[in-house]
């Protein structure tokens, strides 16, 4: 399997529904709910949402086809297909739908391609508001707008990322105490928080204000981001040689036979190698 075409078939997709995402940032869209975990911002739906997939899979599907891979998208019903055959896309077609639609940035186009194993192969990013695409792929490294990406940490604090404030979060003390746990460890000058975007989007700002992390506690609840909100970032991460773990520090399940929802093990993406 050619994993540099199936890369560049990826790319092409993120940016063709980049485009589409681009058109609309500033219209006024209408808001649907949908089946999703406990969170509002698992719920909400936009027709930019499903024009964006429509094109990613009209890129997608032919390969599919090809190379018999399985498709997992969130605007589509899991059909079960990502256990029986050897890889799968794994698509979002618009991460962060609840900034889209309060006029925020915070919105990306992710796209992944995953090992029936879960290991992931092939990670694509695009954030329509900066016109930035970030790509990975298994032993070839990580890029940002087409050169190779070298991370450098560039803060004397610990950047917490998160979809919402810390406040505002169940167990807030636990995080707290985490972050002040690695505050101490680095020598830091305390923790700066950076809230608001979704969660594929916010594994790349780990990335670029380090030292930096982001995280979900355990939970009973669905919810805690899905699949599909951290394959392609994954990926990115591997070849920055930078953790991406559950919140135990065990390997992320990213095809997960329970369903889609990573709430069980919760997660926790790191940036603190000093560089």
């Amino acid at each position: 399997m050619d994993l540099l075409h199936l890369n560049e078939i990826a790319i092409k997709a993120a940016h063709s529904a980049g485009k589409i995402i681009q058109h609309y940032m500033n219209d006024e869209v209408k808001v649907k709910r949908k089946k999703g975990g406990v969170s509002y911002a698992s719920q909400v739906v936009t027709a930019v949402d499903l024009e964006c997939e429509k094109i990613i899979l009209s890129h997608l599907l032919p390969t599919c086809e090809e190379f018999d891979l399985a498709l997992l998208s969130e605007e589509t019903e899991d059909d079960g297909c990502r256990f029986e055959k050897d890889f799968f896309w794994c698509v979002d077609p618009m991460d962060g739908t609840l900034a889209f639609i309060k006029g925020q940035a915070g919105f990306a186009v992710s796209i992944a391609l995953i090992a029936k194993d879960g290991t992931p192969y092939i990670g694509v990013v695009f954030d329509p508001s900066t016109d930035i695409l970030y790509h990975a792929i298994k032993e070839n490294g990580a890029f940002k707008n087409g050169s190779p990406w070298i991370i450098k940490h560039k803060n004397d604090h610990l950047t917490y990322v998160t979809d919402r404030n810390l406040k505002d979060t169940p167990c807030a003390t636990t995080i707290e105490n985490l972050l002040h746990e690695h505050v101490k460890k680095l020598s830091l000058n305390g923790v700066s928080e950076l809230a608001g975007a979704g969660s594929v989007l916010n594994g790349i700002l780990v990335l670029e204000n380090g030292p930096a992390c982001m995280l979900k506690l355990p939970k009973k609840e669905n919810g805690g981001g899905s699949i599909w909100d951290f394959a392609a970032t994954a990926c990115i991460y591997q070849e920055l040689g930078l953790p991406v773990t559950d919140f135990k520090g065990g390997r992320l399940d990213l095809n997960r036979k329970d369903g889609t929802f990573m709430n069980q093990e919760g997660i926790f993406y790191a940036n603190l190698i000093k560089r």
